[in-house]
């Protein structure tokens, strides 16, 4: 890849929370697409090693320690990317319930993702590509039962706060929030949404969506019944996002999944990949009203993504969580 575009110099980019799950991910795509100039946010005191250690890294990655809530250290990571791009990836996102979600959770999304948005906007970005999330679309339990999930649908902020879910709360408002700031500002921002993602760990730790596949894999019986609508594997979640940067028309939300199928079907697809597992076999819908589709991230496969298949997703995160040691059989 970086032989076609080695012709054409790359705009200096940020990515901000570089190195987590998809931040990694993402850093490791624009290494690899010839980007010379990463700059690569990081929330102060945490591991990014991992990052140190990409191919190509050395000489093209510059790492900057900032709590997003920082305005002037937000400034500071994306002051030299005038012209080109910022990857608002960094989110707080956590396998703990929070003690204090308004401050752990919510704030953090919301003014973090306007900081960065305000940041850029001020340093001559051209545009940020803003990572949001299923969870901004999904739960939407007033979505027509007979209609396939679409970027029209947003999360009942009601519902979830009612039910204690504060992790959907905090990326829906930030998500609007980015929208607002946009409109007001004349900004170009561009927003991808994730469903559940997979695949290698290039990161230390154990993250959220890794851990449903972990979890499943030990006998989980938890059915996402309102939080799930597939799975996609991180690298095309990376490239998604480099393709909505680099395409001049891209505009508005993508969602970014391989397909929508009941949790139960994915389970199912799991424990015949890995029947040595105590996989839970699910009776009858785990998400009632559910559509199926096997194009629904119609928007990104227009542009010309092309979907690793879910069998692959599911086999690159188990051999990880392998070998990482978070995946132990009974």
């Amino acid at each position: 890849m970086a032989d076609q575009t080695s012709t054409t110099r790359k705009p200096p980019v940020c990515v901000t929370g570089a190195n987590g799950f998809i931040g990694t991910w993402v850093v490791r795509t624009l290494l690899d697409h010839g980007y010379t100039t990463i700059h690569a946010s990081i929330f102060p005191g945490s591991d990014a090693s991992h990052l140190l250690n990409l191919p190509g890294a050395a000489g093209r990655l510059v790492l900057h320690e900032a709590d997003i809530l920082d305005a002037t250290a937000v400034s500071k990571a994306i002051e030299d990317c005038k012209g080109g791009g910022v990857f608002h990836v960094a989110s707080p996102c956590s396998l703990e319930d929070p003690k204090d979600p308004q401050m752990e959770l919510v704030v953090p999304a919301v003014q973090g993702t306007l900081n960065v948005i305000a940041a850029a906007k001020i340093c001559g970005v051209r545009r940020v590509v803003l990572t949001s999330s299923i969870s901004a679309m999904v739960p939407n339990p007033n979505w027509p039962r007979d209609k396939v999930f679409d970027e029209s649908s947003w999360t009942d902020l009601d519902y979830c706060r009612s039910r204690q879910k504060w992790y959907p709360v905090s990326k829906t408002l930030a998500e609007k929030g980015a929208w607002e700031f946009a409109e007001k500002h004349g900004f170009d921002v561009v927003a991808i949404h994730p469903a559940t993602c997979l695949g290698p760990l290039l990161q230390p730790g154990l993250n959220a969506s890794c851990a449903v596949l972990q979890q499943l894999l030990q006998g989980s019986k938890d059915t996402q019944e309102y939080h799930w609508l597939g799975v996609v594997h991180v690298k095309d979640v990376a490239e998604a996002q480099v393709l909505l940067f680099e395409t001049p028309t891209a505009s508005g939300r993508y969602l970014c999944t391989n397909g929508i199928y009941q949790y139960g079907d994915f389970a199912e697809r799991v424990s015949k990949l890995f029947p040595e597992f105590p996989v839970h076999r699910f009776e009858g819908k785990t998400n009632p009203g559910l559509v199926a589709c096997e194009d629904a991230a119609k928007r990104l496969i227009d542009l010309g993504l092309v979907f690793t298949p879910v069998e692959d997703a599911v086999r690159d995160t188990v051999e990880s969580l392998r070998a990482k040691g978070f995946l132990q059989q009974k």
